[in-house]
């Protein structure tokens, strides 16, 4: 996919610099960037993940609950 970002001038030149010493496109250096940044920010588990949790147990979610509040009588 592509898209268009607005990067200040010396960002630019930076990039440009970097991108001569590692031999890669600049585009190719803002991808790495772009997937490390991810790699560090996003959280191990979503909250999507959460839905399924009891979806390879067999007993039924609110029949545990009942049972485990059986204890307390």
């Amino acid at each position: 996919m592509r898209t268009i970002i607005d990067l200040p001038p010396h960002h630019v030149a930076q990039l440009d610099r970097f991108s001569q010493h590692e031999k890669v496109s600049r585009a190719e250096l803002v991808r790495r960037a772009i997937a490390e940044y991810l790699a560090r920010h996003t959280p191990a588990h979503s909250e999507s993940e959460a839905f399924g949790l009891w979806a390879k147990r067999q007993e039924d979610g609110l029949d545990y609950q009942n049972r485990l509040r059986e204890e307390w009588d």
